[in-house]
């Protein structure tokens, strides 16, 4: 017979407490990646995104085209072995354009997705921790801006201003800060009544301290699903701004 752990708890129930994946000797990073590959869905979603990040920004490397200056006697050339998608009726060549388009909406996406999400996160924990007046006037300023079509905000800010990347990056940010906002907000509602939070501030916690060590890691499941949607929706606007 096996001799018993000297704990007392038996191989079975402490391989039944680790999944029985022999998983315990791994970081939470490794067990996360674990989780993640275990998604098919999720597996594929990532290759696609990579395979979209390495055609616009590692592929204009490899396939080298005129992006800047016109060439009228190269126009609506049909596809062949020099130009694989043909040209469009300026003479550029199409699959350089979608290369080249292709990088400056992915940065614009994923730079208004942090930004905007970073902020209405400490926006939408604050608010939603202090609560009574501060948290009144934080969210009417949050109705407010969100009263105002955002279509009709970015093109006026569009005709006024002359668009580069950082611009339509902070623009944009102007606008989709709001709805992750709301969102946080409600969750520290929900967070800051929990045992954890009242332990945390019975210890002499700052507000401060509460927020960032204890509301905000518990928002980031809702913060990450809403992060990704910034993206799209940030993609989309910039398409409208064109």
């Amino acid at each position: 017979m096996l001799a018993e752990p000297e704990t007392g708890v038996s191989p079975a129930i402490v391989d039944a407490a680790d999944g029985g994946s022999g998983r315990s000797g791994k970081s939470n990073v490794a067990l996360a990646l674990d989780v993640f590959l275990e998604n098919r869905l999720a597996t594929v979603g990532l290759f696609v995104a990579g395979f979209y990040v390495l055609f616009c920004f590692v592929g204009p490397l490899i396939y080298h085209t005129n992006q800047v200056q016109t060439n009228i006697p190269l126009a609506n050339r049909p596809p062949s072995l020099r130009d694989p998608l043909g040209t469009d009726n300026t003479g550029y060549d199409i699959l350089g354009r979608l290369m080249g388009g292709g990088q400056a909406t992915i940065v614009v996406g994923f730079g208004v997705a942090v930004l905007a999400t970073g902020f209405g996160l400490v926006w939408g924990a604050v608010a939603g921790f202090t609560g009574g007046v501060v948290d009144a006037v934080m969210m009417r300023v949050v109705d407010t801006l969100l009263g105002i079509p955002s279509l009709f905000l970015l093109l006026f800010l569009a005709t006024l201003i002359t668009p580069s990347i950082p611009l339509l990056i902070g623009v944009i940010s102007l606008v989709s800060w709001l709805v992750p906002a709301r969102l946080v907000r409600a969750e520290t509602l929900s967070l800051k009544s929990r045992d954890f939070v009242a332990a945390a501030q019975s210890q002499g916690a700052s507000p401060i301290r509460v927020i960032m060590t204890h509301i905000v890691p518990n928002t980031f499941g809702t913060v990450v699903v809403n992060c990704t949607f910034q993206v799209a929706d940030a993609i989309l606007a910039v398409a409208a701004l064109s």
